[in-house]
């Protein structure tokens, strides 16, 4: 059997009640066979990234162990986020959604195939993710682009409320 990994999973929406919808995304990370939910940031509402005109997203990161290889636990995040509503089929990629999963790390693993870049490609310029990441792990380093902390002292994070 595959050994423990520590794996990190960004959510976030902004369509419908977000809240609720990240809440119940955290209990079907918990109940994914092989892994098992070690930590979950608090909720943040934060404005939307990429494409702005758009109402604030809410967003947290998950701590997760999981023995699940990373392609695996991708496709169960897929599943969840349509289990939820998504709809990945159109066009707009940072545009309004009812539940985002994104794997952002997976142990030490760096990843580079098409459906699959971990660590997450944009982790280290998201605020919005930094700022949940660091919540539940404050010394973490991303592969590639250090710590985590120093990554978020040079961003802005005014607009980044903590709401429950």
């Amino acid at each position: 059997m595959k050994a423990a990994t520590v794996a990190f999973v960004g959510l976030g929406g902004n369509v419908g009640d977000a809240a609720a919808t990240l809440r119940a995304a955290l209990r079907a990370l918990d109940g994914l066979a092989g892994t098992r939910l070690l930590r979950a940031s608090r909720l943040y509402r934060t404005p939307a990234w990429g494409v702005t005109a758009q109402a604030d997203f809410v967003n947290a990161v998950a701590m997760l162990e999981t023995r699940r290889e990373p392609q695996d636990l991708l496709a169960e995040l897929l599943s969840i986020e349509r289990g939820a509503g998504r709809d990945r089929s159109g066009d707009d990629r940072w545009g309004p959604r009812t539940l985002d999963l994104d794997l952002l790390l997976h142990g030490d693993t760096l990843i580079d195939e098409p459906g699959l870049h971990v660590p997450h490609p944009h982790l280290h310029e998201r605020a919005f993710v930094l700022v949940p990441l660091l919540e539940i792990a404050p010394d973490l380093v991303v592969p590639g682009h250090g710590p985590a902390r120093e990554l978020l002292a040079a961003m802005a994070t005014v607009d980044i409320q903590a709401i429950g």
